[in-house]
């Protein structure tokens, strides 16, 4: 009676939501609708009256462009809640968006991803922000769990499946059998760290300061970790740091290449560390059906290659790569009984 109750009545009332909450982007799945929202995670904020002015797209256009009292800011760092207040706004206007027109009496049933090997203390800010933001109930999931399943990765089956999910602020490196983590490592290593390395690097070669939007946009055009057959190059302005003025240099793939190697070999060195620990039966699983790469990271032109040669497995990037956590919670939500056992803290589980 009680499962006919939360499966027929309850969805009468209430909107069932999965949250990809990202330090780059937090994507919305709507149940029966699918991905309904893709925003930036930037929060604008009035510091006069401590009003949020701005969420997602038009908040991230403010980014180093705000006068004295307005700050743009990133309320997660490297996959956590870094600013408790903005993260539960940014909730808020998500969740409102997302459900749109089929807004329901009830607020809604929530599934999150968060990376893997958060503290209970983290994990516990992001159900308190959801809460505050309007949700009914809410489930966390690992990140690499709920990719696993938006790709469709056989990961309840006795074989080995290994992913790594390249995000924001930290990149999850897990291997998956049986409908759990058997070994997983998260680095700090992901898109806001290449996104320095190119600041810190074209200050140091050409003495030009540029922002983390222009870092983020050049590594989008024309990033790469392997050579091509030929050269790709983009132009970038900044403030030239010995004369103060403005200056426009032509960047190309090879000065990124340089750029972000170091941070590169230390995500090779992360996942052929998680490789060697891993179990030898599971092991040989995984170099038959491969690794797979997913998150924004994963789009990093040669990635897979470079992957492939050096780990001496097949590593493919999945199709979509960006929306595999949102689909693999939108999975959960279509049959939370059956996937209970993959959540790791339910409602009301943490004191």
């Amino acid at each position: 009676m009680a499962n006919y109750f939360q499966n027929r009545i309850l969805p009468l009332f209430s909107n069932d939501v999965g949250i990809d909450l990202g330090t780059a982007n937090t994507l919305v799945y709507l149940r029966g609708k699918g991905i309904v929202v893709t925003e930036p995670s930037v929060v604008a904020v009035n510091q006069k009256t401590g009003q949020v002015v701005a969420v997602g797209t038009a908040a991230k256009q403010m980014l180093g462009r705000t006068p004295g009292h307005l700050v743009a800011v990133r309320p997660l760092v490297e996959g956590v809640v870094s600013d408790y207040e903005a993260t539960e706004e940014m909730l808020s206007y998500l969740m409102s968006r997302a459900q749109g027109v089929s807004k329901k009496m009830l607020g809604p049933r929530a599934v999150l991803g968060v990376p893997s090997g958060i503290t209970n203390v983290e994990v516990r800010a992001v159900i308190d922000a959801a809460r505050g933001a309007g949700a009914r109930e809410v489930h966390i999931v690992e990140e690499p769990v709920a990719a696993a399943l938006g790709i469709r990765m056989p990961i309840r089956e006795a074989m080995g499946s290994m992913l790594v999910d390249i995000g924001g602020g930290n990149t999850d490196i897990a291997v998956m059998s049986l409908g759990g983590i058997v070994r997983s490592k998260n680095l700090r290593i992901a898109g806001d760290k290449l996104n320095q390395d190119i600041i810190s690097y074209v200050r140091s070669e050409f003495k030009i300061l540029i922002g983390e939007k222009t870092a983020e946009g050049v590594k989008m055009a024309i990033g790469s970790v392997v050579e091509g057959d030929g050269s790709l190059q983009a132009v970038v302005r900044g403030r030239d740091l010995i004369t103060g003025l403005p200056r426009e240099i032509v960047i190309t793939d090879s000065d990124l290449r340089e750029a972000i190697s170091q941070s590169i070999d230390t995500l090779i060195e992360a996942v052929r560390e998680v490789l060697e620990t891993t179990p030898p039966e599971i092991l040989s699983d995984i170099m038959r059906s491969g690794i797979v790469l997913v998150g924004g990271g994963a789009q990093l032109r040669g990635l897979d290659t470079l992957l492939t040669q050096w780990l001496k497995v097949p590593v493919m990037v999945a199709d979509d790569p960006l929306t595999a956590v949102a689909r693999g919670t939108g999975v959960i939500l279509e049959n939370l009984d059956l996937h209970r056992d993959l959540l790791i803290e339910n409602d009301g589980d943490i004191s």
